[in-house]
């Protein structure tokens, strides 16, 4: 019988896994991974079977290895910031 992770490892990659999906330059994607993570994570926090947490766990940090990748290309070529980024910026007339 396979032996379920510790909750303090499901924690620490949840943790890595949400941090590496915020790095994200671009904001869609940012916000599709980060979304991604946290259904992924519910998933596993729900699970009762052991054998199937343990591949879940082993899954999600083969994907967070792929994650880490994929942030790094994103941050070297990812474009200019949308205008959904920016809403801080902008004044409405009823902040005046």
């Amino acid at each position: 019988m396979a032996t379920p992770p510790a909750s303090k490892a499901i924690l620490g990659l949840y943790a890595s896994t949400l941090r590496t999906a915020k790095s994200f330059s671009s904001y869609n994607f940012r916000t599709y991974f980060v979304r991604r993570t946290e259904d992924t994570f519910r998933g596993m926090q729900a699970e009762q079977d052991p054998i199937k947490l343990s591949q879940a766990y082993s899954e999600a940090v083969k994907e967070l290895s792929v994650l880490r990748r994929c942030a790094v290309m994103n941050q070297l070529y990812g474009g200019g910031r949308l205008a959904v980024e920016e809403q801080s910026d902008v004044r409405t007339p009823a902040d005046t």
